[in-house]
């Protein structure tokens, strides 16, 4: 009598097993007080840099915005063949944008004269939009798991959105009040520190407390790089924009080499099979 056979009737694919639970890791950082110093120090050389650039190139706004768009992809592209975070690249990549963004806000108003009040809602809706068609793919606005290329894509789009909303609702602000540079700056922090209360007290969704915050670092960094910038008769302190940009960059790279030294901002890869 032979024996019974001991193979499973549906044996398990090992190999789409493994892959299926091969961890995946996370494309952006994890939000310490790393990432928040580091992103309005990026914010202040996106404002200085965008103004030096255009003084010292002698390009103009549109040939200096074509020239730094076209590094932007260049670094975009080696961000997205990354397999998992890399501080150098990915801060690079975020002092591009904020340029970028920058430039594109003030093509609008400077070379097109479209009025603040116009770009302001213009890339708010955009970011809206967004915002809309991510989680429609996605379910999700987290950056917790910004680990595919549709996710990354969607991630890229909005920061750009939340640097040139920044930009020209800071101006806004800083022409239609006339706070100056220094009040203007205050009040952003103190904008932002309401989203903090908000959310330890009142319990403000943890993704929408990120990017309402993440849009009012840019205002909040573009008003210290003019008050640290800006001559002394226009309110600021006459530093110029060379001595911020190169001081601001110092500190962005001290501390960009430290964390890719340390990984203190990395977060453990998630299994796959959760999206």
């Amino acid at each position: 009598m032979t024996s019974e056979s001991t193979q499973e009737p549906f044996p398990i694919d090992t190999k789409a097993t493994s892959f299926a639970r091969r961890p995946r890791w996370n494309k952006v950082p994890e939000v310490t007080v790393y990432f928040w110093i580091i992103k309005i120090l990026c914010t202040t050389v996106g404002e200085t840099a965008a103004d030096l650039l255009n003084e010292k190139l002698g390009l103009g706004l549109t040939g200096v915005s074509l020239l730094m768009s076209a590094l932007l992809a260049v670094v975009l592209i080696a961000q997205f063949r990354t397999n998992a975070y890399r501080a150098g690249v990915y801060w690079t990549a975020v002092a591009l944008i904020s340029i970028v963004g920058t430039l594109i806000s003030d093509n609008l108003t400077d070379n097109m004269g479209v009025p603040l009040e116009t770009s302001t809602t213009v890339f708010a809706l955009g970011l809206t939009a967004v915002f809309a068609l991510w989680y429609r793919s996605e379910r999700s606005l987290s950056i917790r798991s910004v680990d595919t290329v549709r996710r990354e894509s969607f991630y890229w789009l909005a920061v750009l959105f939340t640097f040139a909303l920044g930009t020209a609702a800071g101006d806004l602000v800083a022409e239609r009040l006339a706070l100056g540079y220094w009040l203007s700056a205050v009040l952003f922090a103190l904008a932002i520190a309401a989203v903090a209360v908000a959310r330890v007290t009142l319990g403000l969704n943890a993704v929408w407390s990120f990017w309402i915050a993440y849009v009012l670092t840019r205002p909040l960094g573009a008003s210290a790089g003019d008050y640290l910038s800006q001559p002394t008769g226009d309110g600021g302190l006459g530093l110029g924009t060379v001595v911020t940009s190169v001081l601001f960059l110092a500190v962005i790279l001290a501390l960009v080499v430290f964390l890719a030294t340390t990984r203190k901002d990395v977060a453990e890869p998630e299994p796959r099979g959760d999206v």
